[in-house]
């Protein structure tokens, strides 16, 4: 029978920890959106480890269903969350990347996805700030330049926050593909 102790000798480090993490966005190479990547990865605010659907495959044999292994799914957005500082920088890295994928003015942009898309970072931490996960998003740009950020007169003691959807082609992940 189980008891505590073996529990906790099997719970490896204490378990992992959901506020211990890292995100590193990196700009576009094909635009100039004057990201600080230092200054950025301590104002995510959320984030999530990355998921993976593969779908299935329906046959009928003889008055039953089999399932088959299919393909992967199409990815889902993903999504971070951020604590806008005074400066915007941030809110306005994106709002400049978006810009230069489509400029609202002008309906001009980049055209290469080598120019407006480009790697994001997910690490998992442990206590001691080692990365005990890397998940590496492939090919990645913002679908939104940011969640509306709410302003009203009874907010007090609030700092702003905004989210930012991205989409990614697919993802990779240490343990597993390098």
């Amino acid at each position: 029978m189980s008891n505590i102790d073996d529990f906790k000798s099997s719970l490896i480090g204490g378990g992992a920890r959901a506020n211990q993490f890292r995100v590193i966005i990196t700009s576009p190479s094909g635009i100039d959106i004057g990201l600080d990547s230092a200054r950025t990865s301590f104002l995510v605010k959320s984030a999530a480890l990355p998921t993976r659907t593969i779908q299935e495959i329906e046959l009928k044999f003889r008055g039953r269903t089999i399932y088959m292994a299919g393909d992967q799914a199409p990815v889902d957005a993903w999504e971070t969350m951020f604590i806008n500082d005074t400066d915007f920088m941030i809110k306005n890295a994106i709002e400049k990347w978006s810009n230069g994928i489509n400029d609202f003015a002008l309906n001009t942009g980049v055209v290469s996805p080598s120019d407006y898309q480009t790697d994001l970072v997910v690490e998992q931490l442990d206590r001691d700030d080692a990365i005990l996960k890397t998940y590496i998003l492939r090919n990645c740009w913002p679908t939104t330049s940011g969640s509306a950020i709410e302003l009203a007169t009874e907010t007090e003691n609030a700092i702003e926050e905004f989210s930012v959807s991205w989409r990614y082609q697919h993802f990779e992940t240490s343990g597993v593909n390098f």
